[in-house]
């Protein structure tokens, strides 16, 4: 449905979109946003980087004879150490990110992640190396938690879909300087060949250390602190360019500030929070199968074990495989991309589930295909496998890469935004620990027969979110705070928006009022 469905009838969401003036031609705005892709957008490039490191050092031979020609659950460790250090990082992001805001949780995170590519460049065995990616990962969740909270509090509602699904669609940036760093090591014979991509990795987490700072903090978390007065100079500077009549920051101000009233009134800013209310357990509920749906959907085969999966179809040359491999993630940026900017086009809901079911038709063709070839060694059969791998990428962009953050952004309420992406993380990084590990030990085992087990599992993913997933398209962040919850505080929040829009009424009669008095 073109438009995203049913209009809001709220008052600061109407005001945005219907702002003639587009982005690039605010000064102070269009600075923000450009100094937020070296400092926030960028975050996830380091998570594609990864996952390039692992795919692509797989295929170099100076790589395989360091660590011993890694296979099964020692090459599954390997990758998974990474996802296994974020998931003992997340419950102390909430400490720093809600306490310290948002810009030193991202300092803190980019640290850690400099600390551990450095020493995962200087490796001097498995186990070092093993460390240190551990290191990255307890970082990395730091990072990625507080850049998209930064982002969805900071952009202009207007552009705050786009920006938030295309801080995943970096996430393929990252990748494809990974795969062609490491298509150009592979012709050097030493060691050099991986440990200069794996040094390269630090290079988003140093972008960040240098920029951050020159972005605003959140105004969500300054008016959090009792910091009217600096939230409010961040709003009118960004959001109305200096002016500080402007209707739509009176009426954003009024709107944040009773609605953070309500949620930190009703809320101990603690974990207990997330399962107190029905309405957070189902926000629970949706972030953490959303965190396991992004890993357990089939990407993790492609991303990390490409290798494997090409040697079933009879392609084992590592030139070849290398190749393929960069086509894919330049194709996949291009997918990621395009999806981020057709977010406000359509609901959110019809965008997971022709997503969803895209990915099962992939899988179950991709699955065909893969098992008449070893059947028959039909070659036609291995070319079509070629084609449903690549089919996957927009089919995956269109739903969990795209839609993540903007969704996880708009579920869950400022108190609770941190700890609900957090958790997200989690299931997510839990996810990809036991996918890095499970997948080639699968694959091994049983060959093709494994991509049965994927196509069994997404269908089950596309149940569940057909069932479990709202609508949250053409809203604000404050009025999504109460998407689940009670009437009365709903009651509340409408209350003070019919206060919001009698006052931006009132303002422009006088305004129409001036003008006419004026012509007389």
């Amino acid at each position: 449905m073109v438009g995203g469905g049913p209009q809001s009838d709220n008052v600061i969401h109407r005001m945005a979109m219907d702002d003639p003036i587009p982005w690039w031609k605010k000064p102070h705005l269009r600075n923000m946003y450009l100094l937020l892709f070296p400092c926030v957008i960028g975050i996830e490039m380091t998570s594609g980087f990864d996952s390039q490191i692992i795919n692509s050092a797989q295929l170099l031979p100076a790589w395989k004879k360091y660590f011993g020609h890694p296979t099964g659950g020692y090459s599954g460790i390997l990758a998974s150490a990474l996802p296994l250090g974020s998931v003992l990082g997340l419950p102390f992001i909430p400490l720093i990110n809600d306490n310290f805001g948002r810009r030193w949780c991202i300092m803190f995170g980019s640290c850690i992640m400099i600390i551990g590519t450095f020493i995962q460049g200087f490796s001097k065995n498995a186990p070092m190396y093993i460390i240190a990616r551990a290191i990255i990962g307890f970082g990395l969740p730091y990072a990625i938690v507080a850049g998209s909270c930064l982002i969805g509090e900071l952009a202009y509602p207007k552009e705050r879909p786009i920006l938030t699904s295309l801080f995943n669609a970096c996430y393929f940036i990252g990748a494809i300087v990974a795969a062609g760093c490491t298509y150009g090591t592979q012709r050097i014979t030493n060691d050099w060949s991986w440990r200069i991509p794996s040094l390269l990795q630090m290079a988003p987490s140093l972008l960040q250390v240098i920029f951050v700072f020159f972005l605003p903090e959140s105004p969500r978390y300054l008016m959090s602190k009792h910091r009217l007065e600096e939230a409010k100079n961040v709003l009118i500077r960004y959001h109305a360019e200096g002016n500080a009549d402007s209707d739509f920051v009176k009426a954003e101000i009024a709107e944040i500030k009773v609605t953070l009233e309500i949620e930190l009134e009703h809320s101990k800013q603690s974990w207990a929070d997330m399962i107190r209310t029905a309405g957070m357990r189902r926000r629970v509920l949706i972030g953490s199968l959303l965190g396991l749906f992004t890993q357990l959907s089939g990407n993790v085969v492609i991303s990390y074990f490409l290798g494997d999966v090409l040697k079933l179809i009879g392609y084992t040359d590592p030139s070849f495989q290398t190749k393929y491999n960069l086509g894919n993630q330049c194709w996949s940026l291009v997918c990621g991309v395009s999806a981020a900017m057709v977010v406000m086009r359509f609901r959110r809901r019809t965008m997971y589930l022709t997503g969803i079911f895209s990915i099962l038709a992939v899988y179950v063709g991709w699955t065909v295909c893969t098992a008449v070839f070893i059947a028959y060694k039909n070659p036609v059969a291995a070319k079509f496998s070629l084609f449903w791998i690549y089919a996957y990428s927009p089919a995956y962009n269109l739903c969990f890469n795209a839609l993540t953050y903007t969704y996880l952004v708009e579920i869950f309420p400022y108190a609770q935004r941190a700890r609900g992406i957090a958790i997200f993380q989690f299931w997510g990084k839990a996810a990809q620990f036991f996918g890095t590990n499970v997948n080639p030990i699968g694959t091994q085992a049983i060959g093709w027969k494994y991509l049965l087990v994927y196509c069994c599992w997404i269908f089950a993913e596309a149940a569940l979110i057909w069932f479990l997933w709202p609508e949250t398209s053409n809203r604000s962040l404050e009025e999504l705070a109460f998407l689940f919850e009670n009437k009365e505080d709903l009651a509340q929040l409408q209350q003070k928006r019919v206060e919001t829009e009698k006052g931006v009424g009132e303002l422009d009669n006088e305004k129409h009022s001036v003008v006419h008095e004026r012509q007389v």
